[in-house]
């Protein structure tokens, strides 16, 4: 069921408003309470001192001076001399709690009996019973109690006064609470408007209207409502770039086909790779089925079938790596690595090709560390440091170096090789894309190894590139982010 906050606030307020003169008025008659019976415990004091003193000397004026034989003689007449001083009942009691001067007086109660033993215990004590207070203290003489004295005092007037405070408390309360819920409500209810003058703009916006009235508050009421204004002003904004990302979507359609397309091609490039070694390893076969005793074309098919073979085993493996480029990143193992021994293992392991084709290494390394996958790392740098060595010139060399350049770690790898054409050099990082088809058949490339590194190095955060390609060789860049010693 729907409750209008209106009626929420107004119940609130009911609530709190008759909390507040409750809490108040019971306060404040508990106050007078305590204050009159410390009045009363203050005077009644006042009135056991009195007896004390005028018991003293009462005793000092007889002639025989012992106390028990005055209060038994003379306690009577002790007791009205009393209650002249004081203007209220009095009652003696000897040692034993007897009363003085009272035999045919009716038996005290249970109440006054349990403060008599107090009393006669040299303590002071009194009790409230109906609109009486009976204060019970010692008497003494030389610091010996001899007996006790009871004032009756009368709370008649106290309790008349405070029937007559607690009944002004009720009309002054009930003028405040009216008062007080008037200008409550008053008060409430602007915020009440507020609030439903929101909830209608809201439904507004629901319904597609965005035009809202701004509200002339200056308070958090207000900014809620100039931040639904602005909302819906951004929400107009966002239906008019509705067409924009309409022909974005559209845009994001075409680049989907062009990639459907490029996979297409892909598969084909994949295909017609693998076909033209499995071609070759054909027809060598069919050759010495035609010419089993062949011997000289047996020694040159084991080479080309050899050759042909290892080239198709590459190809496999690089488009399966190709292919785990899809995994997610926390399958890769990054690690803290030291570029100068990760680029000298890399060397190690190429440093016999590279020797069978006579080439020089020449190498310029320093201490330095990046985060990356160990396995991922060895394969960028073997792919490009065996480009270096599969297109270099009789001879040649190849120059590794790395440096710290800001806050990045950077890796050159040069050869003094054949180069690439720049006309082409946007397209090296292709899959399948050769510069010279029939110098790649002739050394085992598929055009896989550059677009491998550059997926590598990506995907752990750095960044690959061509930095000089002409007839004195080609250069290739590395940068990874630079990692503290």
């Amino acid at each position: 069921m729907r409750v209008s906050i209106k009626l929420k606030f107004s119940l609130f307020l009911v609530l709190l408003l008759l909390l507040t003169v409750f809490v108040l008025s019971l306060l404040v008659l508990q106050g007078i309470e305590r204050n009159q019976r410390a009045q009363a415990e203050r005077l009644l004091a006042q009135q056991a001192d009195t007896a004390n003193v005028y018991l003293r000397q009462s005793i000092l004026e007889q002639s025989n001076k012992v106390p028990q034989n005055f209060l038994e003689t003379e306690g009577a007449a002790f007791a009205k001399q009393l209650e002249q001083i004081s203007g209220q009942p009095v009652v003696l009691y000897d040692g034993s709690g007897a009363a003085i001067g009272k035999r045919n007086a009716a038996p005290p109660s249970a109440g006054i009996k349990q403060t008599l033993a107090y009393a006669l215990d040299n303590k002071t004590a009194y009790l409230v019973e109906g609109a009486s207070m009976y204060y019970l203290t010692p008497l003494r003489i030389e610091g010996k109690q001899v007996g006790v004295v009871q004032f009756d005092y009368s709370l008649q007037d106290h309790q008349a006064f405070y029937d007559e405070i607690k009944r002004l408390f009720i009309y002054i309360g009930a003028g405040v609470f009216v008062l007080s819920f008037l200008l409550g409500y008053w008060f409430f209810n602007s915020f009440a408007r507020s609030i439903i003058k929101l909830n209608v703009t809201v439904g507004r916006i629901r319904e597609g209207q965005f035009a809202v009235p701004h509200m002339k508050r200056r308070d958090e009421i207000g900014e809620l409502g100039a931040g639904i204004a602005a909302m819906s002003e951004r929400l107009m904004a966002t239906m008019r770039d509705k067409d924009e990302e309409r022909e974005k979507l559209a845009l994001a359609v075409r680049k989907l086909s062009e990639l459907d397309r490029q996979q297409k091609e892909f598969i084909g490039n994949v295909t017609h790779e693998f076909k033209t070694p499995l071609t070759s390893v054909k027809a060598y076969l069919d050759l010495l089925d035609m010419y089993p005793d062949d011997e000289e074309l047996l020694a040159t098919a084991k080479t080309h079938i050899a050759g042909e073979t290892q080239r198709l085993y590459e190809m496999v493996e690089k488009v399966l790596q190709l292919s785990a480029m899809e995994k997610y990143d926390f399958e890769y193992n990054k690690e803290r690595l030291e570029v100068r021994a990760t680029i000298e293992a890399a060397l190690d392991c190429l440093k016999g090709k590279a020797e069978k084709f006579g080439l020089a290494l020449e190498t310029d390394l320093h201490e330095a560390y990046i985060e990356a996958d160990k396995d991922y790392m060895n394969i960028v740098l073997a792919n490009l440091l065996d480009n270096a060595i599969k297109y270099n010139k009789a001879d040649g060399r190849i120059r590794v170096s790395n440096f710290v350049r800001g806050n990045e770690v950077v890796i050159d790898i040069a050869d003094t090789g054949i180069g690439i054409p720049g006309e082409v050099a946007d397209q090296i990082f292709d899959a399948f894309y050769t510069v010279d088809k029939n110098r790649s058949r002739a050394y085992g490339g598929a055009g896989l190894g550059l677009s491998l590194a550059k997926r590598y190095t990506e995907t752990q955060g750095g960044s690959i590139s061509l930095v000089k390609s002409d007839g004195s060789g080609t250069t290739f860049r590395l940068a990874f982010p630079c990692q503290s010693r």
